[in-house]
Parts: structure tokens; C-alpha cells; sequence
């Protein structure tokens, strides 16, 4: 699930997705608006496509990687370290 396995394909990895996420937020962006840009991007490649509930397990592992933070302002902040 986090990693490609016999059962999930690398594109629908959880480490994957989420590296889509984190490249995403070159600029702050709300979750409903990293998850229409992913969707948008995955449909040009005519990549996998995955839900919302994959996106959000994908967005939880990068927050608890730390590569990704809630800003003040509520919006997504890739942390640069």
C-alpha cells in the first residue's frame, strides 16, 4: 500500500501519490485545490486514476514525513528542509 506490492501498481503507491502531492505544492494551495491539480495532471499522463479517500491516506504519510504542513492560513505548505 505505501510501497508498490504484487496488488498496487506504482502510480497507485501511497509514496507515489504522495510525491505527486508534495511536487505539487510549488505554491500553497488548499486541499481541494491539490487535489484538482493532481486529478488534472494524472488525467494529461492518462496515468491511474485514484479517489479522494487514496489522495487523503497520501496526504496524511507526506504530513507525517514532514514534507508537507497546514499553513495559518489553512493552505497546504511544502516544507523545505
Amino acid at each position: 500500500m505505501i510501497m508498490p506490492t504484487k496488488g498496487v501498481p506504482p502510480q497507485r503507491a501511497l509514496l507515489t501519490v504522495g510525491g505527486e502531492i508534495v511536487e505539487i505544492l510549488d505554491e500553497n494551495k488548499t486541499v481541494s485545490g491539490a487535489w484538482a491539480e493532481l486529478r488534472r495532471r494524472r488525467e494529461a499522463r492518462a496515468d491511474a486514476e485514484i479517489a479522494f479517500d487514496w489522495f487523503v491516506l497520501a496526504l496524511d504519510l507526506v504530513f507525517a514525513l514532514g514534507a508537507v504542513e497546514l499553513g495559518e492560513d489553512g493552505f497546504l505548505v511544502r516544507v523545505i528542509r
